[in-house]
């Protein structure tokens, strides 16, 4: 038996998801109506920058009024994809205890939309606070949903083998803001 080497592939470098983010911003606020707060929702890690370079495009670029930001702790997953929780974990800060988002337009950002188990947790958090809708924008969709979850805002369509890696690369927690497809190194007759 042989073990073949990871190999990782640039998908989109910064430049290119620039152009993404602009794109994503254009798309929601095509979904915002024009009477309502809005909230945006990062989840824990990576949603979090993204949540805070979406805004900062709605807001220079469309016009939107700076909107409520907070992010939510959510964990599942290691960033290569092992299972560290067999229950997704939601931590409520003390700081969003007594938060209400009545009447808010809530937009629950992550970076990688994968089985759907992290935003089926944070839904019925966000629901307790009664907003008056939730969409949900996701930088990359690897299409492989296992419950009934969908991405209202898309940066990318992933469609990758299972065992392959998305890895978002998201300022501050990266110097490159970028998406790379990494495959595992694998056994080989």
């Amino acid at each position: 038996m042989n073990t073949s080497t990871e190999s990782r592939i640039c998908l989109y470098n910064t430049a290119e998801l620039n152009v993404v983010m602009d794109n994503m911003a254009r798309q929601t606020m095509a979904l915002l109506p024009g009477d309502k707060p809005v909230a945006v929702v990062g989840v824990l890690r990576r949603g979090a920058p993204l949540g805070d370079m979406l805004t900062e495009r709605m807001v220079r670029l469309h016009g939107l009024k700076p909107p409520l930001r907070l992010d939510l702790l959510v964990k599942r997953y290691a960033d290569d994809l092992r299972l560290l929780h067999p229950d997704t974990l939601l931590t409520e800060q003390a700081q969003h205890a007594a938060l209400d988002l009545t009447g808010h337009t809530v937009l629950l950002v992550d970076d990688v939309l994968y089985t759907g188990h992290s935003v089926l947790k944070v839904l019925p958090y966000l629901l307790q606070k009664k907003p008056a809708c939730i969409k949900l924008v996701c930088l990359a969709n690897r299409c492989t949903t296992r419950l009934p979850v969908h991405a209202d805002v898309v940066g990318v369509q992933l469609a990758v083998a299972p065992d392959d890696i998305v890895e978002c690369h998201v300022p501050p927690y990266e110097a490159k803001f970028e998406i790379e497809l990494v495959k595992p190194a694998r056994l080989t007759n």
